[in-house]
């Protein structure tokens, strides 16, 4: 199977695509509040979008009526933003695609919402961390798979579920094509990774198991057992000698990644 890749001026585009929406995501970090409503931030996003000359990938992909997805507690992702409020606690994930010059910029993050349970402490940094760990795997010549196999290895030992049902995507003109990237160790060991190859890495990472229903709306995916989920993405470009993030931030993410308790948890809350 043939895989995009990208030349000199098509990075340079992807680039610009991809610090667009890392900007983005850093500006909703101050969005998420106790008491606001999702469409509230939604609103948000899509004027932010609009004002620095790009337009929400999101927006009518496949019928999908909102410019972000915005996920909260136990919902997976391609959660509809609405009239639901944010409430002290909550984990919510917000997913942004701008896209700027006919490329597309993919990312999201998981924000905490006042204080956090310590199981939302321990699911959310088992997914940063693991899309950090997947992000180290990519260099040409590696295969596609081993970035499924380290994230498999990291979330196990740290009694978590990964969702199988989704994975990372190609991505540059086209929102999703190929390559598929597998957050667990699938059979085979995929492609190699050739320099200029560009896909997204965002593991979706479960405090009890793998399996996820649908709601009605035909969008939103929530974990079966009813157990909290969180995310993080990235968009990147395999390099010469290993990856480039383009989807790359100037500083932490408010409500994120400037939380006292960042860290590493190294069992499930309450395990010896």
């Amino acid at each position: 199977m043939a895989y995009s890749i990208l030349g000199a001026k098509e990075l340079d585009g992807m680039r610009r695509a991809g610090r667009l929406a890392g900007e983005l995501l850093g500006q909703v970090g101050h969005w998420v509040q106790p008491g606001v409503t999702t469409e509230s931030i939604d609103a948000k996003v899509a004027a932010w979008t609009t004002e620095r000359g790009a337009v929400s990938a999101p927006l009518g992909y496949r019928g999908f009526p909102k410019h972000c997805c915005i996920s909260i507690n136990e919902e997976v992702c391609h959660g509809i933003p609405g009239p639901r409020v944010i409430e002290s606690g909550d984990l919510v994930n917000v997913d942004v695609t701008p896209i700027l010059g006919g490329w597309h910029g993919d990312t999201n993050a998981t924000f905490y919402v006042g204080m956090p349970s310590a199981e939302a402490r321990h699911v959310t940094e088992v997914a940063r961390r693991s899309l950090e760990i997947g992000l180290e795997q990519v260099r040409p010549g590696a295969r596609l798979h081993d970035i499924g196999a380290a994230i498999q290895e990291f979330v196990h030992a740290r009694g978590c579920g990964i969702v199988r049902a989704y994975s990372g995507h190609g991505i540059g003109r086209i929102f999703h094509c190929e390559p598929t990237v597998p957050h667990f160790k699938p059979p085979g060991r995929g492609v190699k990774l050739k320099r200029g190859m560009c896909f997204t890495i965002e593991p979706m990472i479960n405090i009890g198991g793998y399996d996820v229903d649908h709601l009605e709306d035909g969008w939103t995916v929530l974990t079966r057992d009813g157990t909290l989920s969180a995310q993080f993405e990235h968009t990147v470009v395999v390099t010469k000698t290993g990856f480039e993030v383009l989807t790359v931030r100037d500083g932490p993410l408010f409500n994120s990644e400037d939380r006292p308790w960042v860290r590493l948890t190294e069992g499930r809350p309450g395990s010896s």
